[in-house]
């Protein structure tokens, strides 16, 4: 008899803990409307990376729309980024400059990552009086015509958006003004960081766990302050937009902008920039870098611009190692998640992705009459194996664990501007003024999860200097790890068993 009352009494707490209680039912309610929540979301972006593209004659461009590969814990889906670096030699463009063929539009990334270096003259008035972003406005105006143009939407009978190709440019743009239209289109602007605390409260987490609507709050706007620390964080949604502006930031002649697919800015957040300046006497910022830093989805990105010292001197290349290494060293981006165990790093190695890009000032180790030969010929692989970078990497001093793709195009500097030659035949340069053809142009990549699709040059002549552009095929994590804390107050391996079976993106 009292084992069968011991047996009742086991029951009755097994069948009691099966039943859950109101506050029980109100977070399992609330998850499951989260995570179905992802699925849709899963589902919308899968449907977009299958829409039909213009390849690269590269084969790997076929990963684009494939199943996410997966384990137990993590969804991982590959996302096309475009990363491209060009120094304008402190040339203002004119509206009718057409980026099109630069940005390879066809081929519809993802992610759009654009530096631009001497985007102004680096005169003394620029680099110690007041920095000039006209030319940095008309750049952002000229992206945005091509990669949001009036053209495709007439043709779908579309209404285009403002363009900041036109009149805003005989009324002399600047980024403030484009900010402020930008902020006429869009009703909201991405934030800093889009953690939602009150989400968390109910679930009942203690790590940062985004909330995969940026707006979920409909008092989630940015301030005036966050403002000035991350110049123009706005999302343009509207229809007729293909991709939105996330952030820009100029520091003297460098210029940066990152873009993304309008339905993408969404799982954008954790966005943060910082500035090194490294011109003249270590602390000017003629010379230096522009490191942006955000989260999409669950990955940490980070995307560097950079401008190293010039020079062809002998030694001139260990000035540039320093750079590199100050860089790395002094790049701190600032804590401003809400929630208190965020892992979002501070530093750019502790980032998932990284690509760093710009002019890098590498040069040639070669007299310029043997580099000139070697250019006649076209022997770029002669003349590769005398690259500075290349020595430098090779030997463990620069750049070390950081990967770059093969390079099979001539050297991107220096050519005479609005020409095809790197020297005028007949015309008498003086040595100081003598440059020797080198790959000044560069763009590399560090952590796993990256593959280069294309590493290319562009045939623009409107500087001293021809554009290089890469693209990558990047994996990202669109769902948090089951086991990155446990959580006192709801068992997430119940829920995730439980929703298992719903959705390939849960597995």
């Amino acid at each position: 008899m009292q084992m069968d009352i011991e047996f009742e009494d086991r029951q009755e707490e097994t069948v009691s803990d099966m039943i859950p209680s109101n506050r029980q039912r109100k977070k399992q309610s609330f998850l499951w409307k989260v995570l179905a929540m992802r699925e849709r979301n899963g589902r919308t972006i899968e449907r977009s990376s299958n829409d039909s593209l213009d390849p690269l004659s590269v084969s790997s461009f076929d990963n684009r729309g494939s199943e996410p590969s997966m384990s137990s814990n993590e969804a991982i889906q590959n996302f096309r980024v475009f990363a491209a670096t060009w120094n304008v030699g402190g040339q203002c463009p004119t509206g009718n400059l057409d980026l099109s063929d630069f940005l390879q539009v066809r081929n519809e990334p993802d992610m759009y990552v654009l530096g631009f270096q001497e985007i102004v003259p680096l005169n003394a008035g620029n680099v110690l009086v007041l920095e000039d972003n006209e030319p940095a406005a008309k750049w952002l105006a000229l992206i945005n015509q091509s990669l949001n143009g009036s053209s495709d939407l007439a043709s779908k009978g579309l209404k285009p958006t403002a363009s900041f190709g036109g009149p805003l440019f005989s009324q002399k743009p600047s980024l403030k003004k484009i900010k402020k239209t930008f902020k006429k289109l869009n009703g909201k602007r991405l934030r800093s960081c889009n953690c939602v605390l009150e989400m968390e409260r109910k679930a009942g987490k203690d790590f940062c766990f985004r909330c995969q609507e940026s707006n979920f709050n409909s008092d989630d706007s940015s301030t005036e302050e966050e403002d000035e620390n991350f110049p123009i964080p706005v999302a343009l949604a509207t229809s007729q937009m293909k991709y939105s502006l996330v952030t820009c930031k100029q520091m003297v002649g460098i210029f940066v902008s990152v873009w993304m697919r309008r339905e993408l800015v969404q799982y954008v957040g954790h966005l943060r920039i910082c500035c090194i300046s490294r011109g003249i006497m270590g602390c000017l910022g003629n010379k230096g870098c522009i490191s942006v830093s955000m989260s999409f989805y669950q990955t940490s990105f980070c995307f560097i611009c950079s401008h190293l010292a010039s020079g062809e001197k002998e030694g001139d290349e260990l000035r540039r190692n320093l750079d590199v290494i100050e860089i790395l060293k002094n790049t701190q981006f600032p804590r401003i998640c809400k929630t208190p165990h965020s892992r979002m790093p501070d530093k750019i190695l502790d980032h998932d992705r990284i690509i760093w890009f710009g002019d890098l000032n590498y040069r040639i180790s070669l007299s310029h009459d043997d580099a000139k030969r070697l250019v006649e010929k076209r022997d770029w692989p002669a003349l590769f194996n005398k690259d500075q970078l290349k020595m430098e990497r090779e030997a463990g001093r620069v750049f070390k664990g950081w990967k770059e793709g093969k390079i099979y195009f001539a050297p991107t500097y220096k050519y005479a501007f609005n020409s095809d030659t790197y020297y005028v035949e007949g015309v008498k340069v003086s040595k100081n003024k003598r440059r020797t053809p080198a790959w000044c142009d560069r763009i590399l990549w560090h952590g796993g999860g990256i593959q280069q699709l294309s590493y290319v040059r562009r045939e623009f002549k409107f500087s001293d200097h021809r554009p290089v552009c890469a693209t990558f095929n990047v994996e990202v994590e669109v769902m948090f790890r089951g086991q990155k804390k446990k959580v006192s107050t709801c068992n997430f391996q119940n829920i995730h068993d439980l929703v298992s079976t719903r959705s390939p993106y849960y597995s």
